[in-house]
């Protein structure tokens, strides 16, 4: 029998994003650390100093033995955490846990499961520590880079409002929905070939989501029906909606019931290819831009552990 201890095993890790957050950063974080002490949470800690630090962070805490990651940002900053889990090749990526205290504007995955956009009530949901294991997606573009994500990518529309919104973020969700739909204004739709199964669509496109959770722009439901452990994308093709179409079914957009619009149509796959014809559109995945132009997604099942409520 092996006399060593598994070092940190039972410990959390925390990668914490100073920037995130409108508050100041510094009393929020000794607000947490105490909380964390009360429920006798034992954790070690690193603060993010640069884009995508989050990536080296947790990968050094799996090399040192840390099984279990808190994420203290917002979508951003989870985004960052769990394509960090998914590129390193110490351990299988479901060995992983990760749990999230939201801070920021941008909290669109914990809606989901219902974690509350509260710092105690997040501490008391990882104290409980029930956990599913979520899949993930994998999306290759022309870079022949890859990149993971947790909640929802997708390219046309929503790719040309995260590339406008960035410098909008901290205004919240009604910034979100103003730019979003005012942009349509100036946005120029695009021609997709959609391939997936046995099926090729080629349509005038306002955008193409891929869900694997159900919310996205700060609280707007575009995914039907979905499961985040069934192996499977939730598909959202927009095709010729129009400003209109959004401002009239405002409330939709918020309830989940634009997905029965008739200029816009679901499917559920495990592998789909966008191709768009002339135009090079962004593809944004969890609000993070990370390409323009054809991308293949991919599903991962059950890929890693979340603590949910």
């Amino acid at each position: 029998m092996s006399h060593f201890v598994k070092h940190n095993a039972g410990s959390w890790f925390i990668i914490a994003n100073p920037t995130s957050g409108n508050r100041n950063f510094s009393k929020q974080w000794k607000e947490i650390q105490q909380l964390l002490t009360n429920k006798k949470i034992d954790f070690s800690v690193a603060f993010t100093q640069f884009s995508k630090h989050e990536i080296e962070l947790v990968t050094t805490a799996i090399q040192e033995g840390f099984r279990n990651i808190i994420s203290i940002g917002g979508d951003g900053t989870l985004h960052h955490v769990v394509n960090g889990i998914m590129m390193q090749r110490y351990v299988k990526t479901s060995d992983i846990t990760i749990a999230v205290i939201p801070l920021g504007t941008g909290n669109d995955w914990i809606k989901t499961y219902n974690i509350p956009n509260n710092v105690e009530k997040s501490i008391e949901i990882i104290h409980r520590n029930k956990t599913i294991l979520q899949d993930i997606g994998a999306l290759e573009t022309d870079a022949t880079s890859i990149s993971y994500f947790n909640n929802v990518a997708g390219l046309g529309y929503d790719g040309y409002i995260v590339n406008k919104l960035n410098s909008l973020k901290r205004f919240g969700a009604i910034a979100y929905l103003v730019a979003g739909v005012s942009g349509l204004l100036f946005y120029k739709k695009s021609v997709f070939t959609i391939i997936f199964d046995d099926k090729k669509i080629e349509t005038n496109c306002l955008m193409t989501l891929f869900g694997i959770c159900k919310f996205s722009g700060g609280g707007l439901q575009f995914t039907k029906d979905i499961n985040t452990s069934d192996g499977f994308f939730d598909i959202t093709i927009a095709k010729n909606l129009n400003l209109f179409d959004l401002i009239y079914n405002i409330k939709k957009l918020y309830n989940g019931n634009i997905v029965n619009h008739k200029k816009i149509e679901t499917y559920k796959t495990k592998e789909i290819t966008v191709i768009p014809k002339n135009l090079n559109p962004f593809i944004q995945a969890d609000g993070e831009l990370i390409g323009t132009g054809k991308v293949t997604a991919k599903i991962i099942e059950k890929a890693i552990r979340f603590v949910v409520n």
